[in-house]
């Protein structure tokens, strides 16, 4: 049996939300387990297009074996219209062996997303991305407002998830109670899933 590891599974085509699961990361490094970064290929609106096995820049895209073997899971997407992005939606979509299979019941979830504007719908998409993890039987976990950046903050940042203002040019980078936000649950998240381990032990 592998070791336990926390799955990052993100859609991004910009650089924000990706630097938010490598943030997430490494909460979860230093709250003792390994990190997972995983993405999702683009999806063709035009026909049936079919991406290269290994993208060329950044993480691997996901399987359902990341699932499937994950001792817990952060689920992240760019907002599009107050949702997730469709080649997340898509993958997930593509789940419905492991909720039958209940492969996934009973691990720890998160969710984090970044937006062009502060009020864009970065709540709604944390919400959009929920759901189908309580479908599955995972125990969501947000952040609680214990975590002060979570006060503090004049950017992202919500009780249901880590969240960023990227700016409308997308370059705004995370500031310091993102950061803060994105490593804190990436640690909860962990220490869940040692916790959850060590009970199933």
């Amino acid at each position: 049996m592998s070791a336990p590891f926390i799955l990052i599974l993100y859609y991004s085509r910009h650089g924000s939300t990706s630097e938010m699961a490598r943030q997430i990361a490494r909460g979860v490094e230093l709250a003792g387990l390994e990190a997972r970064l995983r993405t999702v290929p683009a999806i063709s609106t035009e026909c049936e297009a079919v991406a290269p096995e290994i993208p060329e820049t950044g993480a691997l895209y996901a399987s359902l074996d990341d699932l499937r073997h994950c001792s817990g899971l952060a689920l992240g997407s760019p907002t599009r219209f107050g949702n997730m992005a469709s080649p997340l939606k898509y993958f997930i979509d593509g789940t419905s062996s492991l909720w039958l299979s209940g492969g996934l019941v009973g691990k720890p979830a998160a969710a984090f997303t970044s937006t062009a504007s502060l009020h864009g719908g970065q709540e709604t998409t944390l919400l959009s991305m929920l759901l189908p993890l309580l479908h599955h039987g995972m125990l969501v976990m947000g952040l609680p407002y214990s975590e002060s950046a979570l006060l503090d903050t004049r950017g992202g940042g919500t009780p249901y998830g880590a969240s960023h203002h990227a700016g409308a040019d997308g370059k705004r980078g995370l500031d310091e109670h993102e950061i803060s936000l994105c490593r804190a649950l990436g640690q909860r998240l962990a220490s869940t899933a040692k916790l959850l381990e060590n009970g199933r032990g």
